[in-house]
């Protein structure tokens, strides 16, 4: 009898103290202590059917039942809450803008990148929770999974470049940063853009991109499958285009890969428009009604347009039920969860940033300093004939700085405002400060260019695209400039005639191609001695471009495309069979420039490649060692390139793939020894009859230099079962 009254005791006692637990949370799903799954049992529970179809916008709050959810930002290089865009802000906000996404991956610097992602990543937390700004959201809508197969492709500047595992890296790195590391809550959430093979502007909103199985493994879908997979991001955004003839915001791939094989269970919203885009453009559906249904039965749970009345129709002509609501909106609630949206403020750590008091973060001399590095890190060298740069400044009495992007810096559609800019004139002024004179003009009118060369002792000419075509939407006047809506029409450089110019006037010339897209600058290549790339927006880019030119920072960006020597050798346009010679993968001709190209200040020899084992099995891996010594006179960054070609496989394979890359600081006279890893995942196909990897018995013929034409030792290994 004792024994029962204890166990009675204990009972009460559990009983009272979990009744006092759940006593200070007026609903169930507002204790952190349930788990996520129960606690939006509760939420949907509890939600109206209006409240329910309220929450397919892209802020799922619910204020009748404190349920605060968050909106969406934009955030490829820096939070955007300002810049030529504005994105519906009365007062433009500031952030620290970095240099655009495919400027990001020049710096082939992984831990760069999800620097700047953090760095973002703080910053939109700051101005969504302090009182002196408007809120914003804390779902950014980065990275840009897409990838650049085709460089006239008119949101080149938004991707990481040509190649699906390198884009993979980047972006898997992107979203850590934007995350954070926290167990429990996410930083920032990030929703990629724009799942599936969107990289054609001209009649995106009803083209289809077209091409097999493998290829939508293997290269188009792979960042976006390893942004979920091994990221961890749970949000994306479906693309305007079709794919092989059905619209991806209504695609079956949406559930059948990446949530059922991928396991995304957050956001999958449309693209702006893109709902009512199934019916005037696609014409896929004939009304909004059944359009509704096929994207709400697709795993669509956010849509970017006024969706309301499809949806109610839907529910009235019986066409969704008020489950299939159900169903979707819960990976809304999972991406708030994980936020702490529905948690104590105590509990999540993030919730301390942007208190009263606490200095603008994009004013921080940390936040400025990290712009600096990385945008230096992105500046990729393209000639230095005879040793040309870096220029010495006792030896400039007058330098004249010409070209229509020398005195500003042009911000992206996706720009943010940054808190200050400064330009290349600005740069080499500062430079310049108590040893020259600095002249500059913009363009040739009135021989006004030739005169300021003819007056100077070098001529520094500034030329490139105009971010956002310095026109209305879907408006582009000079044939290579492309952005949002338009794709380039050209790709050689309509300013190469200002270069041809000042060159006759000054054969001591030097070029900065600022630009986001590649040109066919193949009379600069071979008459200019010295030749800077770099891409647009970064609040720095002055700084950063005269520290190059003046080797305070010695260069080493690596393209991240394929430059050819002209626009015939590119394939069809909207022809998404990479095997037809796109992509350095598959291209067979003269390049201007190569994929992973990229000179220096200095010298490297490569030497002792080494492998850590003769054979590595379907589910191993093995280290590659290669020591590289620095040859030159000045400290400089090298990037170590390992790239891969299959001798006995049984299915086609690329003629040369990047499997690793690791960019190291080596000391004059110093030598490196750089280890990269090799997993044996990375060698997989697409089996299309069992669909799924497949690491198949192979020999592989390892690669490792400086580019993909310049590869300085081989090794081969075999693979086995």
């Amino acid at each position: 009898m004792k024994s029962v009254f204890i166990t009675f005791l204990v009972i009460f006692q559990i009983s009272t103290c979990t009744f006092e637990l759940n006593a200070q949370y007026e609903y169930p799903f507002q204790d952190p202590n349930l788990d996520a799954e129960s606690r939006i049992d509760n939420i949907i529970e509890l939600m109206t059917l209006d409240e329910k179809i309220n929450c397919l916008s892209t802020n799922p709050s619910v204020t009748r039942i404190k349920i605060e959810g968050t909106g969406h930002v934009e955030g490829l290089h820096g939070l955007a809450k300002g810049g030529p865009s504005n994105w519906g802000q009365i007062n433009p906000a500031p952030a620290t803008i970095f240099p655009q996404a495919i400027g990001l991956a020049e710096t082939w610097d992984i831990d760069a990148m999800k620097r700047v992602a953090e760095i973002e990543a703080y910053e939109v937390r700051y101005m969504y929770q302090n009182e002196n700004y408007t809120r914003g959201g804390l779902v950014v809508r980065a990275p840009n999974a897409d990838i650049g197969r085709d460089p006239r492709w008119g949101r080149t500047e938004e991707c990481f470049g040509e190649d699906a595992w390198f884009n993979a890296q980047m972006v898997v790195a992107f979203i850590k940063g934007l995350q954070g590391d926290h167990p429990k809550y996410w930083k920032t959430a990030s929703l990629m853009k724009h799942f599936l093979a969107n990289s054609n502007e001209n009649d995106r909103v009803n083209s289809s991109s077209d091409f097999n199985e493998r290829l939508f493994h293997e290269y188009y879908s792979y960042p976006f499958y390893k942004g979920i997979t091994e990221g961890g991001s749970r949000a994306f955004m479906a693309a305007y285009n079709a794919y092989n003839g059905i619209p991806m915001t209504v695609h079956p791939v949406l559930k059948d890969v990446t949530v059922d094989e991928w396991g995304n269970n957050g956001i999958i919203c449309t693209d702006g428009g893109a709902f009512k885009l199934l019916v005037s453009a696609h014409r896929y559906y004939p009304d909004l009604y059944i359009a509704a249904e096929g994207c709400i039965k697709s795993g669509i749970n956010q849509f970017l347009d006024d969706y309301r009345l499809g949806v109610y129709g839907a529910l009235a002509f019986g066409y969704i039920t008020e489950q299939d609501i159900d169903s979707v909106i819960r990976g809304n609630f999972r991406v708030m969860i994980n936020l702490g949206q529905l948690d104590p403020p105590e509990m999540v750590p993030y919730k301390t940033i942007g208190q009263p008091g606490e200095i603008e973060p994009w004013l921080t001399e940390k936040h400025k300093q990290a712009a600096l590095d990385i945008t230096r890190k992105s500046v990729v060298l393209l000639k230095n004939e005879d040793s040309t740069l870096p220029l010495k400044k006792e030896n400039l009495k007058t330098v004249a700085v010409i070209g229509p992007w020398a005195d500003t810096v042009l911000l992206d559609w996706y720009s943010g405002t940054p808190p200050y800019y400064v330009s290349l004139l600005e740069g080499i002024k500062n430079k310049l400060n108590g040893y020259g004179e600095v002249l500059f003009v913009q363009n040739n009118d009135d021989n006004r260019a030739v005169e300021a060369a003819q007056q100077a002792d070098l001529a520094v000419v500034v030329v490139g695209n105009h971010t956002t075509c310095n026109a209305g939407w879907a408006q582009c006047p000079t044939p290579s400039d492309g952005k949002e809506a338009v794709d380039r029409q050209a790709i050689n450089l309509e300013q190469e005639e200002l270069i041809k110019v000042v060159n006759e006037a000054n054969r001591n010339t030097v070029v900065v191609l600022i630009s986001n897209f590649p040109y066919t600058i193949n009379w600069t290549n071979e008459n200019i001695p010295a030749i800077v790339h770099i891409t647009h927006a970064s609040q720095e880019q002055g700084n950063a471009l005269a520290d190059v030119l003046f080797g305070d920072y010695n260069p080493a960006g690596r393209l991240v495309q394929t430059w050819p020597k002209s626009i015939d050798q590119l394939p069809e346009m909207m022809d998404y069979d990479i095997t037809k010679g796109r992509t350095y993968m598959y291209f067979d001709g003269e390049t201007l420039y190569e994929f992973g190209y990229g000179l220096s200040y200095t010298t490297f020899r490569y030497s002792n490649l080494k492998l850590n084992k003769k054979s590595i099995s379907a589910d191993g891996e093995i280290e590659v060692s290669v020591d590289v010594v620095n040859t030159g006179k000045m400290a400089g960054d090298e990037v170590v390139q390992l790239y891969i070609q299959h001798l006995n496989s049984a299915v086609d394979r690329p003629n040369i793939e990047l499997k690793g890359f690791k960019r190291i600081t080596i000391n004059p006279g110093e030598t490196e020894n750089v280890n990269i890893t090799l997993k044996a995942s990375d060698l997989a196909y697409w089996n299309v009859d069992m669909h799924d990897y497949v690491v198949e018995q192979d020999q592989i013929k390892i690669m490792v230099g400086s580019s993909s034409k310049k590869i300085k030792l081989t090794e081969k290994i075999n693979v086995v079962q």
